[in-house]
């Protein structure tokens, strides 16, 4: 059976604005390490949060950790957030106290789980009466949910699929 589409070269080539790979190392790095600025520690294929009391039977197998820095500490170094929450409306004015020690503390929370997922910033005004950057798009949508369910409102989320980012819009009036 034939096929009728024709295909050009648009197709076959690479588009410039796309940035799939960039956030990930060409080669995964060697295991252990521990970031130096965070302390947390790769080992078995992903990054965990420091353990502040050490099992040394489990430890005494492994060779000396190395010493690097941790994807969201490089990230935080260059400054280029994955994910946006925007607050916005008369409610966050008059309850901004609350809201932002509710952000605080859910990526407090999220840090627990996945030490790479961070609250970069926390920005007044440009538009918005609170930017927040975040680490990572999951972090970013997490917080968007919980401002929504503490504090009602709508929550507008929007998603690059090729950049990793994440911008979520919160308003209340």
């Amino acid at each position: 059976m034939p096929v009728r589409r024709r295909y050009s070269n648009a197709t076959f080539t690479k588009r410039v604005d796309h940035q799939g790979g960039r956030h990930r190392p060409s080669r995964a790095i060697s295991e252990p390490a521990v970031c130096k600025e965070c302390g947390a520690v790769y080992a078995g294929r992903r990054w965990t949060a420091a353990r502040s009391t050490s099992t040394k039977s489990q430890d005494e197998h492994l060779r000396p950790a190395e010493i690097t820095l941790c994807p969201a500490c490089k990230q935080q170094r260059t400054g280029e957030p994955c994910g946006f929450v925007f607050l916005d409306g008369d409610f966050f004015s008059s309850h901004a106290e609350e809201i932002e020690q509710l952000l605080r503390n859910e990526a407090k929370r999220a840090a627990e789980d996945n030490p790479l997922a961070r609250a970069m910033e926390f920005k007044r005004g440009d538009g918005h009466k609170l930017t927040v950057s975040t680490t990572t798009e999951h972090l970013a949508q997490r917080l968007g949910h919980a401002v929504e369910k503490a504090f009602c409102g709508s929550v507008h989320y929007d998603f690059s699929h090729e950049n990793k980012m994440a911008r979520v819009s919160w308003r209340r009036d």
